[in-house]
């Protein structure tokens, strides 16, 4: 009597293998969204007029060091650095004449209502009161970012009503976009100078990227100027 046949058994090789590649492609779509994404400053206009940045002075302009800084108006450790550690500079280092700031824009793509808030300060600054809007896009970032509103302008303009701008005028100056020139300018200071990233700080030759505390930033200017003599000073 012939014996029965014996099927062989299958190996789960290709079904392994199917799972295998939906495991593959599914961590590679996840890298790709959960990937950190290198801070992007924002393109440069094709159009835009040529500009020389100057960025925005703040102190005595004959003060012996200059402490310069790299901002976005929608980055959050921008904001806590302002907040938190800028009433400190301004007291102990620069009201007290040992340097002044001068700020240069420097706005991220990653940022979507960032160049409304750089423009609102560039238009404010034309009525003298650029550090005081300064000041309050950096306290109500939350109210105006790009998590809270995809209007931001209806917020900012409530700083501007706030601080007595002359409405029409700053209004004006936001729709015409006069100083995204400027703007670009400023950035392009500090992709020269190798900023990466924002808060930046530069100390006599040293870049400091996310910031820095006053009270580490008031020992770097006693050391500058120790260096530098008090016949450097003015």
């Amino acid at each position: 009597m012939p014996k029965p046949s014996v099927r062989p058994k299958k190996t789960p090789v290709a079904f392994y293998g199917v799972i295998l590649l939906v495991v593959l492609v599914g961590g590679f779509l996840l890298y790709r969204a959960t990937r950190p994404v290198a801070p992007v400053p924002v393109a440069e206009a094709p159009s835009a007029a040529p500009a020389t940045g100057m960025g925005y002075l703040y102190g005595n302009p004959d003060a012996p060091i200059t402490i310069v800084e790299f901002v976005d108006f929608e980055c959050p450790l921008c904001a806590q650095f302002a907040v938190v550690q800028g009433p400190d500079i301004k007291t102990r280092i620069v009201d007290a004449g040992l340097a002044n700031i001068r700020l240069f824009d420097f706005p991220l793509t990653m940022h979507p209502n960032t160049m409304v808030a750089h423009q609102a300060a560039a238009c404010a600054n034309d009525q003298g009161k650029f550090w005081e809007m300064h000041d309050r896009l950096f306290a109500g970032q939350g109210d105006w970012h790009a998590q809270a509103t995809r209007e931001p302008r209806p917020v900012i303009a409530s700083y501007a009503e706030a601080l007595e701008l002359d409405m029409a005028a700053w209004n004006a100056c936001l729709d015409d976009q006069r100083h995204r020139p400027d703007i670009i300018a400023n950035q392009r200071v500090g992709v020269q100078l190798g900023v990466k990233g924002t808060p930046t700080i530069l100390v006599g030759k040293q870049l400091y990227l996310g910031g820095i505390t006053a009270d580490r930033l008031k020992a770097l200017v006693d050391s500058l100027m120790a260096i530098q003599g008090p016949a450097s000073g003015k």
